[in-house]
């Protein structure tokens, strides 16, 4: 710590009312990312604005509870820079223990010596488990077969867990190393959720059509002219989900199932929401293709599903419209009654964002843990 540093801690040391806790922080690698308490306080939210930290020096920042704040008896905490990608590790690149407390006044020093960057390192033991369910899945409703591909839990063999399930469009672009369009890495990024005991979750990933791609995610007639989602829907729901509900241990009911995708994957994504409400609880969408129905209409289905959570992102610089577009949609969400309360819909909009999975990437582990795993 430097001398700035030790000033302000003997100002504070001498100065400090016994009305609340203090938390100092010092870190080695500093940048311009700011850095946010996480704990048992706040359901482990990583970017929560109440519990954001002030920077008050070179690589110094503190964070004070108020007095009336309501204590668990012990407090359990980390620091991240905005989520678990970015959250503390020790000066070897491992994973920190919880830090925790039961002083609810004073002060508490705390170091880190390195953050994560980009979700490296990762440990290999905690990457899912990788198995090909088949390579010519039936598709009746087509008339067509298909690769598809479930990620399972690391140490799903020595459990008997269930796990929530989460339908993923265009498999070719999620984990694998060789695709030339490059890949979300979603399996790095379940590893490093499962280390810290987050994100434990099947995920089934559908390859798309090739060729035969943007017709098969196309739902009815668009700009594109008539497309085949609405029996890819069909597919999804009344094939594949049984297939995967038999033979894996999941949670089958809907608040523990979602579907998702981006672009084209996000469009048909959102009709096999809001078509078979009853089965999906959570919807991941990802720079939807909205511009193909550029008035869509949404009835809702049923009555009584305002539980359900939809995660929504756009990047800025994607097209001229695409912002515009994706709050259009989530308006039109709340104005049809489809989701009665707001606190369940996020939106998340990265003005730098292209249309690539780069970016993709980044938003799916904030996604899968606000949709999952966060119950506020």
């Amino acid at each position: 710590m430097n001398s700035d540093n030790t000033t302000f801690t003997q100002e504070l040391n001498s100065t400090i009312i016994n009305t609340g806790l203090y938390i100092i922080l010092t870190t080695d690698e500093d940048d311009d990312r700011p850095v946010y308490i996480s704990g048992n306080f706040n359901n482990w939210r990583t970017q929560d604005k109440e519990f954001l930290m002030e920077k008050i020096g070179n690589s110094l920042y503190h964070y004070k509870f108020s007095h009336d704040f309501d204590y668990p008896f012990e407090l359990l905490y980390k620091f991240t820079k905005g989520d678990w990608s970015e959250v503390e590790i020790d000066a070897e690149g491992n994973r920190t223990e919880n830090r925790s407390t039961v002083s609810h006044a004073g002060i508490q020093k705390e170091h880190v010596a390195r953050w994560r960057k980009n979700w490296l390192p990762f440990k290999q033991s905690f990457l899912p488990q990788v198995l090909l369910i088949s390579d010519e899945f039936e598709i009746p409703q087509l008339n067509k077969t298909r690769k598809i591909w479930a990620l399972l839990p690391h140490d799903y063999d020595t459990s008997d867990e269930r796990y929530p399930v989460m339908y993923l469009q265009d498999a070719q672009n999620l984990f694998n190393e060789g695709s030339g369009m490059g890949n979300w890495e979603i399996d790095k990024k379940l590893a490093v959720m499962s280390e810290y005991k987050i994100g434990k979750i099947i995920i089934i990933a559908i390859e798309h059509a090739e060729e035969d791609r943007i017709k098969e995610y196309n739902v009815g007639k668009t700009v594109l002219g008539k497309g085949q989602g609405k029996k890819y829907i069909r597919f999804v729901t009344d094939t594949l989900k049984p297939f995967v509900d038999t033979n894996f241990r999941t949670k089958k009911e809907r608040e523990f199932t979602g579907i998702g995708g981006s672009s084209m994957g996000g469009l048909v994504s959102i009709f096999s929401g809001l078509r078979n409400p009853e089965v999906y609880g959570k919807l991941m969408i990802f720079s939807p293709s909205l511009w193909v129905i550029p008035h869509l209409k949404i009835k809702p289905k049923k009555a009584n599903l305002a539980d359900t959570k939809i995660y929504l992102y756009a990047g800025g610089d994607e097209s001229s419209t695409m912002i515009e577009h994706i709050k259009k949609f989530k308006e039109n969400l709340i104005a049809s009654e489809f989701i009665k309360d707001q606190s369940k819909i996020n939106l998340s909009i990265n003005r730098q964002g292209k249309h690539s999975e780069t970016y993709w990437s980044d938003e799916f582990p904030k996604a899968i843990e606000w949709l999952f795993f966060q119950t506020k």
